[in-house]
């Protein structure tokens, strides 16, 4: 079972929320991957519009064949509002469901959001990475904070997301010619390393293979066309 860290209780307000991401910022780490990354989790969420039901998926996958290794997945009940900036304490309880369940602990984790490219610099990237001790990144599909000028077209380019004179992230182009993610750190990896293993989870589509893979778990549970694994 794929262990996890109990750092507060998630029946709180938004405004406690809040407080929270302030006081956990300062414990994310931008700093060098420790070891190699053979091993990558891909994590999303699903849910019904109005419906308090979150549907979790995690994907493993081997880095070098993007093969998958195993899946996770949970159903849980959230009680926590939609707020913009606090989504992570809606999504994470049911991504820790499936998190638990894991028999692989992934050497990194790519969450379908964004890390330190948040307003408070400490999205659900970086949430997930304090929780789970692993190096954390998020590859988020539109900006929640930040400008960007326009990468090179060739799959590969990249310029720096900047939020009140600061860079949070990159405009990365996973594609010749495609509309670019958002890749930002979420903990214990450095951005060019983000950036480097966003590129190496390429399986010919916009979003990389763990997420995009994820995705698919998810939305599947959701239409009840997939048994929770």
């Amino acid at each position: 079972m794929a262990r996890f860290k109990t750092l507060h209780d998630w029946t709180i307000t938004p405004r406690e929320a809040v407080e929270m991401q302030k006081s956990l910022r300062g414990s994310v780490r931008v700093t060098p991957l420790e070891r190699p990354v053979r091993t990558i989790a891909g994590a999303d969420i699903s849910f019904n519009r109005y419906s308090p039901i979150i549907y979790a998926g995690i994907v493993v996958l081997d880095l070098e064949t993007l093969e998958v290794v195993e899946e996770a997945g949970a159903v849980t009940e959230t009680h926590f509002p939609y707020v913009p900036g606090l989504l992570s304490f809606r999504e994470i309880p049911p991504v820790l469901e499936a998190w638990k369940k894991l028999k692989t602990e992934p050497d990194a984790v790519m969450l379908d959001g964004h890390g330190l490219a948040h307003p408070r610099r400490f999205g659900i990237a970086s949430h997930v990475g304090l929780l789970t001790g692993r190096p954390t990144l998020g590859c988020g599909k539109s900006v929640l904070v930040g400008a960007y000028q326009e990468p090179a077209p060739d799959r590969g380019s990249w310029t720096p997301l900047i939020d009140r004179g600061e860079v949070v992230g990159a405009a990365l182009r996973t594609k010749n010619r495609v509309s670019p993610i958002f890749v930002s750190v979420g903990t214990m990896i450095t951005l060019d390393e983000a950036i480097a293993l966003t590129l190496a989870c390429d399986g010919g589509y916009r979003q990389p293979e763990p997420t995009r893979k994820a995705h698919h778990l998810v939305n599947a549970l959701r239409r009840g066309e997939r048994d929770i694994p």
